[in-house]
């Protein structure tokens, strides 16, 4: 989960992409809504059980949302010349110190409701190695959301590798590549087909390898973006192309469901988005309430999945319609009170401290 807040070089700001921060926001809410819609307690009575399904019920395609976001927004924002080391050190100064705190304090509140995460799961998630491993305990365990992190930081790894050689790609090929990689996406579940059930779902919604295919092709698009050969739909278009998939995403098997679906999508959203920002054009999009929701989303996004077990287990499984709704409300407005205070006191100063150049040290000749 990325903003567009570094620049193309040192001293020429890339265009902020700020449309594309506000639709972090609205990728991490439906997370939010998904996890409200598998919640017992929160779901105990069948009208709202209805209404968060058909809200919510196909809200986990946001995690697609961002990988793609992830790989064109670093792809747009890359550095001339920049080192491997100074890359991975900005990565990780953006999302480690949030996970840590956030997976430590997951841990202390299951340790201290008698439910502790077992040693391997625990130190798995903490080093964001959890997603490599084919077991739901481990990709699954502690603060759920993180596996898409640990799919995050092998991306950040290979990005490096991956930058140089795109770069060398004719740019009217480009389309070649915008065009198979999805389609390579929809052949990932045939692969799987021939799996055990949950082997199957680990392989193609948690497996980084098969992820890596949203992040690419986030990079690709941005080149294309950057050369100014991306033509696709506009805002409006490519918007109702996602709600019509979002929609009809129950009717699809399984297997597709998880990646392929809304990976065309999401993909025309982001570019239609970044284009609008590129060209200057307006966009309510650009809101100042939507793009600090789009900042503290991060923070959300690795919250709201304790904030909800918290507030449902608070709730119980007995409440009437109108106490579930408010139930509901108040975990939303807390869990954006928590996102903020973390993003103020834990995110953004982690990042400027980390990410501070050292000054030089003179030696004596």
């Amino acid at each position: 989960m990325l903003g567009a807040r570094e620049s193309s070089d040192a001293t020429t700001p890339a265009p902020r992409l700020s449309s594309l921060t506000s639709l972090r926001w609205f990728a991490a809410f439906t997370v939010f809504g998904f996890h409200l819609s598998t919640s017992p307690e929160l779901t105990a009575d069948p009208g709202v059980k209805r209404v968060l399904h058909v809200l919510f019920g196909s809200g986990a395609a946001g995690v697609t949302f961002f990988f793609i976001l992830s790989g064109l927004v670093l792809t747009w924002s890359a550095r001339p010349g920049d080192s491997p080391r100074a890359f991975w050190r900005r990565r990780a100064a953006r999302v480690v110190p949030n996970h840590v705190v956030v997976w430590v304090g997951v841990l202390a509140l299951l340790a201290a409701i008698g439910r502790p995460s077992p040693v391997g799961p625990g130190l798995s998630g903490l080093f964001l190695t959890q997603a490599w491993v084919p077991d739901k305990a481990y990709y699954f365990g502690g603060n759920t959301p993180a596996w898409s992190l640990s799919c995050e930081i092998a991306f950040y790894a290979v990005f490096p590798l991956l930058l140089p050689l795109l770069r060398r790609v004719p740019g009217r090929r480009l389309w070649l590549l915008a065009a198979g990689l999805p389609v390579v996406v929809a052949l990932v579940p045939v692969v799987s087909l021939s799996m055990p059930a949950d082997v199957a779902y680990w392989f193609v919604w948690v497996f980084p390898v098969p992820r890596a295919l949203d992040f690419a092709l986030g990079m690709v698009v941005a080149m294309m973006l950057k050369q100014g050969r991306w033509r696709g739909p506009g805002l409006l278009i490519s918007g109702a192309l996602v709600l019509a998939c979002y929609a009809t995403e129950p009717f699809v098997p399984d297997q597709w469901t998880w990646v392929a679906w809304m990976e065309v999508p999401f993909t025309l959203l982001i570019a239609a988005a970044a284009s609008a920002d590129i060209a200057g054009r307006g966009s309510w999009l650009r809101a100042p309430a939507l793009i600090w929701l789009g900042e503290i989303s991060f923070a959300f996004y690795l919250v709201h999945q304790p904030m909800i077990r918290f507030g449902a287990k608070v709730l119980g499984r007995h409440g009437s319609a109108p106490l579930i709704i408010g139930g509901i409300v108040g975990i939303a407005l807390v869990t954006v009170g928590v996102s903020w205070l973390l993003y103020r006191v834990v995110e953004r100063p982690a990042e400027r401290r980390l990410t501070r150049r050292r000054p030089a040290v003179l030696k004596a000749h």
